[in-house]
């Protein structure tokens, strides 16, 4: 059951996310990263077993939030995907800030909704640190890659999966090192990575025919610029 709502939900999220492009354009775009990421963040605390593989909630949403910066960097550039990244993790702190303030009251005799708030808002130092790490090397790293490649080879695809599964991985690596790295036996530590990079590379591949979609499904703004030019 897992396995086939991880791929519903895969397919559905892309296209949420093709939607929102088509709607809104790079606005819609940024949006959606930053609403991605603090819901990631979120989500994260969710483990589950997708294909017999551990994995986490966060893990469409993060694919996901690529998918976008490669959307960005195909019709707006890669400047422009880099301060998209920034302005997700801008988001990410905004959100953390306001969770431990908000936690840092002192709840009424009848409240009921602190301690559930503060499992899910109070993650360990080093899972925090971790995902913001992990997130800015790796989506900088995503957009400078889509760039290279763009500027050498033509096909679409190649792009798209090349800089996602590299961005991806060094993503793993760096998170699953400073969130986990001491606190399993090595060789757990390693099943996680592949696990965890495995799901990724699964979602990015699916994620290949929507960005040849995005050609037929661009939003108004860069339909007109193509009639100007």
């Amino acid at each position: 059951m897992n396995s086939i709502l991880f791929l519903a939900w895969s397919l559905l999220g892309l296209f949420l996310l093709l939607l929102v492009f088509r709607l809104f354009g790079r606005a819609g775009l940024v949006g959606f990263i930053c609403t991605s990421v603090v819901l990631m963040n979120i989500f994260v605390t969710k483990s589950m077993r997708i294909f017999g593989l551990g994995a986490t909630g966060g893990n469409v949403l993060y694919a996901c939030i690529f998918l976008a910066t490669d959307l960005i960097c195909e019709y707006y550039g890669g400047r422009e995907a880099r301060k998209a990244v920034m302005i997700g993790f801008t988001a990410s702190i905004l959100s953390l800030a306001v969770s431990l303030v908000t936690l840092g009251f002192q709840p009424a005799e009848w409240d009921w909704a602190h301690e559930p708030l503060a499992a899910i808002f109070s993650p360990l130092p080093r899972i925090v640190t971790g995902s913001m790490v992990a997130y800015l090397i790796s989506q900088n790293l995503d957009t400078f890659t889509y760039e290279f490649i763009r500027k050498r080879f033509k096909p679409l695809w190649l792009r798209n999966n090349g800089s996602t599964w590299t961005s991806q991985l060094v993503d793993t690596v760096v998170f699953c090192t400073i969130a986990l790295l001491g606190t399993m036996p090595f060789h757990a530590w390693l099943q996680v990575i592949l696990s965890t990079y495995l799901l990724k590379v699964v979602i990015a591949a699916l994620d290949t025919p929507y960005i040849y979609l995005s050609r037929l499904w661009k939003p108004q703004e860069l339909q007109a610029a193509g009639t100007e030019s």
